[in-house]
């Protein structure tokens, strides 16, 4: 009974990706691919998202041990902020940053005074915009490491005199490691598919804000055969993440 449901489910998620396998350009793929646009807004996007990761990987981490080890009040409540981003419309979420971070913004006017900076619209604003939307997946890939990983480690250490910091860098980190490289994973595919909170957040100016995703966005009213180009690189990338990722999630409980 389940097996024609299951069957359309299945249909239902594949068949739009062989739908733009099947109209894809083939014949004219090398050279598209080769076209300054194409190449800008992938070295964008694989910049911005390298740097997001980044970013998500200094606060995340900590901010994952923060929930997972430190029992402190409105713990629940902080992890329901911290995943909030999961859930919240992109859109929204840019338009949160621009009431934060922009030149009238609570922070982002103290930024433009004291240090001239503005993130709005900016290559930075846009590395912005990708982790705020993709440190969640961070931070519950590692949260979850952290608290599957045996502690009795930690408290082996530290009674052969090991520092916290020491005992964090030397074995729990280490313990960790599976976890924290699938959070970055998850967190740069994140990060490299980002639109909504990067279009209203940063804008979409080639060679500056465009990445990818908006670099589809803009060629589907105007070349739809250059949009499937890039929504095929896009796809790539998504199979290799996966492919990368596999063995974690077969092998998971």
């Amino acid at each position: 009974m389940l097996l024609v449901p299951a069957v359309v489910g299945m249909a239902f998620l594949v068949l739009p990706l062989a739908g733009l396998l099947a109209r894809a350009p083939w014949a004219t793929l090398a050279r598209r691919l080769a076209e300054p646009q194409v190449l800008e807004a992938l070295r964008l996007s694989l910049l911005t998202a390298t740097a997001a990761t980044a970013v998500c990987l200094l606060l995340g981490v900590p901010l994952a041990w923060l929930l997972a080890r430190v029992d402190f009040p409105g713990r629940r409540l902080v992890r329901a902020l911290v995943t909030v981003p999961l859930v919240l419309p992109p859109v929204v979420g840019g338009v949160a940053l621009l009431l934060v971070l922009g030149r009238r913004g609570l922070i982002g006017q103290w930024l433009d005074d004291a240090f001239g900076v503005t993130l709005p619209f900016t290559t930075a604003g846009v590395v912005v915009a990708e982790a705020f939307v993709a440190m969640p997946f961070l931070v519950i890939s590692v949260e979850g490491a952290l608290r599957a990983a045996d502690r009795r480690f930690e408290e082996a250490a530290a009674t052969l005199g090991a520092s916290r910091w020491t005992a964090f860098r030397r074995v729990t980190l280490p313990l960790i490691a599976p976890g924290v490289v699938a959070g970055g994973v998850l967190c740069w595919a994140r990060a490299l598919g980002e639109f909504g909170a990067t279009i209203t957040f940063a804008g979409n100016f080639p060679g500056r804000t465009q990445t990818m995703p908006l670099a589809v966005y803009l060629a589907l009213e105007t070349e739809p055969e250059a949009a499937i180009v890039l929504s095929l690189v896009l796809l790539a990338v998504s199979v290799i993440i996966l492919a990368c990722l596999r063995d974690k999630w077969v092998n998971s409980p």
